[in-house]
């Protein structure tokens, strides 16, 4: 890709219009992405106020917004992948299988942090 040229404020304003327009396209295109962030509306005031110190308000607050990161990136693996075509291939589907492992992983941090810090 071609250098832009923009620098400064200008490039921080383009780049975050550019993270605005790909959160919009995973609401708009993506279920389980609406799904994680209704579980982010509920869990992120619960972890806010249940964490009893900085770090653990920052453990329960981040593994919760590490899933809908993991779901976005998931979701752009999967449209590359159908971008090429909607053929079976090896690779195509060991491609999305690794993206949907990497959400299993990322909802397994999320519970097991909640576990730990909650009970124990």
């Amino acid at each position: 890709m071609a250098y832009s040229g923009n620098k400064g404020i200008k490039r921080i304003l383009k780049a975050t219009v550019y993270s605005w327009q790909g959160m919009k396209a995973a609401y708009q295109h993506e279920e389980a992405f609406r799904q994680e962030l209704l579980l982010a509306v509920v869990l992120l005031p619960i972890g806010f106020v249940l964490g009893e110190n900085g770090v653990e308000k920052a453990l329960l607050i981040g593994s919760v917004l590490l899933l809908p990161l993991v779901e976005i990136l998931n979701s752009a693996l999967e449209a590359v992948v159908d971008r090429f075509g909607h053929e079976l291939h090896e690779l195509s589907g060991r491609a999305k299988d690794m993206g949907s492992a990497a959400v299993f992983l990322a909802l397994v941090n999320l519970v097991t942090v909640w576990v730990l810090v909650l009970f124990f």
